[in-house]
């Protein structure tokens, strides 16, 4: 099977570590799980880090905070676009080079459709996170896309995603 990537915004630091948290607890590592950022954004989190209590992380859960900050501590920062990214969408974006397009193309060229890859952009843009996990199987692409919508995340799809008999439910 080639790999399905699971994606989705979350709009706060504490649904970023609730989704990494969880995303790790089915067994994935740091190395499939993406997060995508404003550098403005990866600054006030740190500035806000430095004065809450490390060992329960800002969103509560002990662990929490660590894992989200473990795929983040790997992370890059792509100046000229104003990112940081962590994970196989940071080799996406460093493929796509400062001057093709940014996200979008990175995005596209991870297998998003252009439409999805434009909104995230935007998403990230007024500070959203973008999460993405590497699915390492089919069945896992549908557990991944519950355990984001979960976490809080919005726009949660995989390439391959189809309509779901639950989705009006959800």
């Amino acid at each position: 099977m080639r790999t399905k990537l699971v994606t989705g915004l979350v709009r706060t630091w504490s649904d970023a570590e609730r989704s990494v948290e969880r995303v790790m607890s089915c067994g994935y590592t740091r190395d499939a799980i993406s997060l995508v950022m404003t550098d403005a954004g990866r600054g006030q989190r740190a500035e806000s880090r430095a004065g809450s209590d490390a060992a329960t992380g800002v969103g509560g859960a002990p662990g929490a905070s660590a894992a989200a900050l473990a795929v983040l501590g790997t992370s890059v920062a792509f100046p000229g676009l104003g990112l940081v990214a962590a994970g196989p969408i940071e080799a996406a974006l460093a493929d796509a080079g400062d001057a093709t397009g940014g996200l979008v193309t990175a995005l596209v060229g991870a297998g998003i459709p252009e439409h999805r890859a434009s909104a995230y952009d935007s998403g990230v843009g007024q500070g959203a996170i973008l999460v993405g996990v590497n699915a390492s199987s089919e069945r896992d692409v549908e557990i991944l896309e519950l355990i984001l919508e979960y976490a809080g995340a919005e726009d949660v799809r995989s390439e391959s995603s189809r309509g779901r008999p639950y989705d009006s439910f959800i």
